[in-house]
């Protein structure tokens, strides 16, 4: 396919060079087979598992990296902090079938510049390997509109809202925004599981909150701005 049409002109040509970590042969080699299709995207390497991957990606520094997030062994997460502590510059990209938003957060939280599910139209998914290239950050539509939030509320406001949380429920957010489930926080607080559902519904509705991950976020904004305080 031709590359005019999408293609970085800063490039001069030169292909995006890229590795392919996946643990299912049949997906990492579609994928290969595809992008050979597109004339500005070079694969130079495949990895069929996560120590495989973070060898591939050290080797060759490629410009971007596709990581499967659910691989035996080293999973996506542990393979994305693992390079980045071993100083890569390579584009981390998560390409995945979750669009679980604790594992959307978690990516993006430990690096990634990019959170692609694989049910991706070709040419739109070119496009965003095209553009995290460039030095952007690329989320597919269902992802974008996941993460779509208002404007962050001012630390007044943060205070105010934590404040109106018992302790209980304080400690209940606490442990949602780790992505724990009600199961695990009622284990970890000794409450039946019962009591933690309504723990969260109290959490939601005093801060105005449609589900757990925007409580999540919620959070880490309240974390953050503690830290920009100190």
């Amino acid at each position: 396919m031709d590359n005019a049409a999408g293609g970085d002109p800063d490039r001069h040509g030169t292909p995006i060079r890229l590795v392919v970590v996946d643990d299912h042969a049949l997906f990492r080699k579609g994928v290969s087979q595809l992008l050979a299709m597109y004339d500005d995207v070079e694969v130079v390497a495949e990895a069929a598992s996560g120590a495989e991957g973070i060898e591939a990606v050290l080797t060759h520094r490629p410009d971007v990296a596709l990581i499967d997030l659910h691989m035996k062994g080293l999973d996506g997460i542990s393979v994305l902090r693992a390079l980045k502590a071993a100083g890569s510059t390579t584009r981390l990209v998560m390409l995945t079938v979750s669009d679980s938003s604790f594992d959307i957060m978690e990516a993006l939280n430990s690096g990634a510049s990019g959170y692609l599910l694989k049910d991706m139209e070709p040419d739109e998914f070119c496009m965003k390997l095209r553009q995290v290239a460039a030095g952007g950050t690329v989320l597919s539509a269902e992802v974008g509109g996941l993460l779509a939030k208002p404007s962050p509320p001012s630390r007044e406001t943060l205070d105010e809202h934590w404040s109106s949380l018992t302790a209980r429920e304080q400690e209940t957010l606490e442990l949602v925004s780790k992505g724990a489930s009600n199961k695990i926080v009622a284990r970890a607080l000794g409450i039946a599981e019962s009591t933690v559902k309504v723990h969260v519904k109290h959490v939601l509705q005093k801060l105005n909150l449609r589900n757990r991950f925007e409580a999540a976020v919620w959070l880490r904004e309240l974390r953050e701005d503690e830290r920009h305080q100190a």
